[in-house]
C-alpha cells in the first residue's frame, strides 16, 4: 500500500502516529494512506516557510515568473500521469480530471505575466500638491485548505498567484485526494522554485 506523505522541508514530516485511509472510488477498496499532521509537522513548515521566504520576494519578478512557465510546461507535460491519479483518488472520469487541471493551468498561465501585474501606478497632481503612487509587494506566507472536489484547480488558483507575487505558501489539501497536490508542489520545486515556498501538510 502507498504512504503519501508531507511535501515539507528536511523530508518526510511524520505523522504523530495517525493516518487517513484514500479509497479508490472505483472499486470501494483502500488503496493509500495519507499521514495526518500534528502541531510540530505544521511548526516546521512555517519555520522553512519564514526561512526561504524573504530570498523568494527579493527575486526579480521576472525570475520567479521563469519559475511559473517551467512548471506550468511540467504539468502540461505529466497531465496524463495527474489525470489518472486524480481519477483514481477522486472518481471523475479521466476527461474531468483533466479539465480540473487545465483550469488550474489558466490561473498558472495567468502568473506567469506576474512582472507586468506588479507594476505600481503613479498619479501626480491627486490633489494640491499631492501626488499618489502604490507598490506591490510580498506579504510573506499565505495559507490554503482546499476542498476534495477540484484537488488540482483550487490549489492551483490559491498558490499559483501568492507564489508568483513573491510569497511562500502552505497547502492544506484534503486528505480523501491528497496526491495529486503534492505532485504539484513537487513539479513546482522541479522548475526551480526554492525548498519552502511551497509546501503540503496533510
Amino acid at each position: 500500500m502507498r504512504d503519501i506523505d508531507h511535501f515539507i522541508v528536511g523530508g518526510p514530516g511524520g505523522s504523530a502516529g495517525r493516518f487517513g485511509d484514500v479509497f479508490d472510488p472505483n472499486s470501494g477498496q483502500v488503496q493509500a494512506r495519507v499521514a495526518l499532521g500534528d502541531q510540530a509537522v505544521l511548526d516546521r513548515a512555517v519555520a522553512a516557510a519564514q526561512a526561504a521566504q524573504p530570498g523568494w520576494a527579493a527575486t526579480n519578478p521576472q525570475r520567479r515568473a521563469r519559475v511559473m512557465f517551467r512548471f506550468k510546461e511540467l504539468v502540461e507535460a505529466r497531465m496524463d500521469e495527474l489525470a489518472h491519479i486524480l481519477s483514481s483518488e477522486h472518481g471523475k472520469v479521466i476527461a474531468d480530471a483533466k479539465g480540473d487541471i487545465q483550469r488550474g493551468l489558466e490561473v498558472i498561465e495567468f502568473a506567469c505575466g506576474i512582472p507586468h501585474a506588479l507594476k505600481g501606478e503613479y498619479t501626480q497632481g491627486a490633489g494640491p500638491g499631492i501626488d499618489v503612487y502604490s507598490m506591490r509587494q510580498p506579504l510573506g506566507i499565505g495559507a490554503g485548505i482546499t476542498p476534495f472536489n477540484f484537488p488540482a484547480m483550487i490549489p492551483m488558483w490559491m498558490f499559483g498567484v501568492a507564489v508568483a507575487c513573491g510569497n511562500a505558501f502552505i497547502l492544506k489539501p484534503s486528505e480523501r485526494d491528497p496526491t495529486v497536490p503534492v505532485r504539484l508542489a513537487e513539479l513546482f520545486r522541479e522548475a526551480g522554485g526554492p525548498e519552502g515556498i511551497l509546501q503540503v501538510v496533510h
